[in-house]
């Protein structure tokens, strides 16, 4: 195809492009003209080939070629009807949702590109394993559960792959349920029931899906856990346990299954010698322990797995004690007493949340100064850094954490009029910054402070020990891709250890605090009446944890309400909100009473909301829908009055939030529990949870994974999605 405009008008003669010159081009105009229309219809001709392939075609082909082999398109995300105007609850929102969220579909093009290859190994395990992936995003082993099955054999015609006798002396398989091989007797229901699951039947097959995801920790200081002894240790450098898991990205893993790593696993069964595992730990591997300045790694054949519950195995001289259920180490008395260790590790969660090795977008201000700390950086320490910065006063700089330690530093930073400070980590960076008891008589904070127009944005770091304090005249603090652990800090057994502490003060002149993908404690809001505009606090995607329904999540020391005005989108509290005004709340789940002193303004949109609560217009929040639905019974006259408190009693408590895990550090911190009320799995705006895991969108990608299924399922089977995580 030619796109040279004149490619007509240079095979005029030379005779008439003279004249046509002398008159002012009229002639190359119009011919212009006709060699744009040509090029029109030589594109179209040249894509007429191109749509003949799903991998070349325009996209308003893709439902045309899906039409010509039967494809059935997934349904779309549910959206909510939203009547009258804005968001429809009356009030002046605008209706507004937030920033676009990726769709919780598949590519219709991949989708039909992949329905002729699925089609070509339809009722093998194999399809169902990978239709999990690309429909799902989640890693799963399909089962055929009739394989586990007790069943009389023949002695001379043993099938040798069914389901085996339990041995009583052996443990369960580490990897789980999808691997258990122990025989079973018959269960009649189905493995898809909408009531009671059933297995282990002739016709079911199980799919086990993995939805917690692998990150990786990377040559990180190992906790010395000396209340018990110098020589134990815990893999978190916060000094919590942690179930070590398999890293499928690994170059020496042999699963692509992010399972948690049993004791049995860690043995090296297939070698002679003893020791762990290689496809286990290495430095290529899911985990490894490093000793020394410089960092020696510990040999595998000194490794032995151990049970570490109570801390009292002592291995013998030599080996090295590792319990991966629970992540801690025991070394030979004495040996560790002096030398530094660092540990490179796997842990679950269930999405990019706080601070954690995964990939962030960085947001570099313009002509911004640039430091570097940690291993390869310029300085060694944070407070070189910043000590630096203040002899260079820049208009923007960033302190960037090039590698995943700890730094044991108090930090204090002032900012001029006019500067702006980024302390973050690299990304798939995970450092922690540890604050410890610095002054005698002074409380030890992570202070920031300074003089109006500033701004400082803390970005991929976890910070545990203290809080953060924001004061002065700052015009905005920003927390994004953080931990501020709540409590300070947590125990072996993930309790905090100072639980009446907030993560966040903000006093003085602040006007605007921003929490974006992070965790944190409380926040308290300690600001004098001197101030006439409230502070302004946006949260979105993120847990504000105070550590139980009763504590203050969001609110003052000495006031019933904060001197703050409140938007939060997509994110779950745990404790009391007590707020001079909420804006806009979507999507969230309120784990404490919610009391907004101004409710003339603002709207709560498809949220949680606790009985007691005093807040602005609520639309399609629970427990005020199921609440409507029993008044509307007792209208009817279907419900007499004792029925109906009786039944509004026991549907508010039905649908109160569910989770699986309200302990950070635990794999499923945050999560809502399978048996939480459907109400909150599917209320959001879109169909998706309520909550700070909205964005996974796992209720709309379960119910597509279970329409493929169906399509794809052997003759005569039934298929049926199980969460392994």
């Amino acid at each position: 195809m030619n796109d040279d405009p004149d490619f007509l008008y240079e095979r005029v003669p030379v005779v008439y492009r003279l004249r046509d010159a002398d008159q002012g081009y009229p002639l190359r105009a119009l011919l212009r003209i006709v060699a744009e229309q040509a090029a029109v219809i030589e594109r179209d001709i040249d894509g007429l080939y191109e749509n003949w392939f799903i991998e070349t075609c325009d996209d308003w082909v893709v439902p045309y070629l899906g039409a010509l082999i039967g494809y059935a398109p997934l349904a779309g995300a549910h959206a909510a009807d939203l009547p009258g105007n804005g968001c429809g609850c009356g009030c002046d929102c605008g209706g507004e949702s937030g920033a676009p969220t990726a769709s919780p579909l598949p590519s219709a093009r991949r989708e039909v590109a992949n329905t002729i290859r699925y089609r070509r190994r339809k009722g093998t395990l194999g399809v169902l394993d990978a239709i999990a992936v690309a429909v799902g995003g989640w890693p799963a082993q399909a089962v055929e559960f009739y394989r586990r099955l007790a069943l009389t054999q023949n002695i001379d015609f043993l099938h040798l792959q069914l389901g085996h006798v339990v041995d009583l002396r052996a443990r369960p398989d580490w990897r789980g349920p999808a691997f258990d091989r122990r025989a079973r007797t018959i269960d009649v229901r189905r493995v898809d029931s909408a009531r009671t699951r059933g297995v282990d039947n002739i016709p079911e097959v199980g799919v086990f899906v993995w939805r917690l995801r692998a990150y990786t920790v990377t040559m990180s200081s190992a906790y010395c856990y000396e209340e018990e002894a110098p020589n134990c240790f815990l893999f978190s450098a916060l000094g919590n346990d942690t179930p070590l898991h398999v890293d499928p990205a690994a170059p020496a893993s042999t699963t692509r299954l992010p399972m948690p790593i049993g004791r049995d696993a860690l043995v090296a069964a297939d070698t002679v010698a003893a020791g762990a595992s290689p496809a286990l730990y290495g430095p290529d591997a899911s985990l490894s322990i490093w000793t020394g300045t410089p960092a020696v790694l510990v040999d595998a054949s000194r490794i032995v797995s151990a049970d570490l519950t109570d801390w009292r195995y002592r291995p013998q001289p030599g080996y090295v004690a590792l319990d991966p259920v629970l992540g801690r180490i025991v070394f030979p008395p004495g040996e560790a007493r002096k030398q530094v260790v660092r540990v490179s590790y796997t842990y679950a969660f269930s999405a990019d949340l706080g601070g954690g090795e995964y990939a962030r977008t960085l947001d570099d201000p313009p002509d911004a100064s640039a430091y570097s700390v940690g291993d390869g950086g310029e300085f060694s320490s944070i407070g070189e850094a910043l000590a630096k910065w203040r002899t260079d006063a820049p208009v923007n700089a960033v302190i960037e954490i090039v590698d995943s330690g700890v730094y044991v530093e108090p930090i204090s930073i002032t900012l001029r009029a006019g500067q702006s400070l980024q302390l973050r980590a690299a990304s798939r960076r995970r450092p922690v910054l540890r604050l410890l008891d610095w002054q005698t008589s002074a409380p030890d904070y992570f202070d920031v402070s300074g003089d109006g127009p500033s701004w400082f944005a803390l970005d991929g770091v976890t910070v545990t020990g203290r809080g953060l304090q924001a004061g002065g005249s700052v015009s905005g603090v920003t927390i994004r891709h953080s931990t501020l652990v709540p409590g300070w800090g947590i125990a072996c057994d993930c309790g905090p250890k100072r639980s009446s502490e907030p993560s966040i003060v903000v006093a003085g002149g602040v006007r605007c605090l921003r929490v974006e993908r992070s965790i944190v404690g409380a926040i308290r809001v300690e600001r004098d009446a001197v101030h006439e505009d409230p502070l302004r606090i946006v949260v979105g995607d993120s847990i504000i944890d105070a550590l139980g329904p009763e504590r203050v999540a969001l609110g003052a020391s000495d006031a019933p309400c904060a001197d703050a005005v409140l938007e939060i989108r997509c994110s779950t509290v745990i404790g009391r909100v007590q707020a001079q005004r909420i804006d806009l709340a979507l999507n969230t789940l309120f784990g404490g009473v919610v009391l907004a002193c101004r409710r003339q303004t603002g709207c709560l949109r498809f949220c949680y909301v606790p009985p007691g609560s005093r807040t602005p217009r609520r639309y399609e929040c629970q427990p005020d829908g199921v609440a409507r639905a029993v008044g509307d019974q007792y209208l009817a006259g279907d419900l007499t009055l004792a029925e109906r408190d009786a039944l509004l009693k026991a549907e508010r408590l039905r649908v109160a939030p569910e989770f699986a895990n309200v302990r950070y550090g635990s794999p499923r911190y945050g999560r809502l529990a399978d048996t939480c009320a459907i109400e909150l799995r599917t209320g959001a705006d879109d169909g998706s949870e309520m909550g700070v895991l909205h964005h996974l969108y796992e209720p709309q990608r379960a119910a597509n994974l279970r329409q493929r299924l169906a399509e794809y399922t052997p003759a005569q089977t039934d298929a049926g999605l199980i969460f392994a995580s």
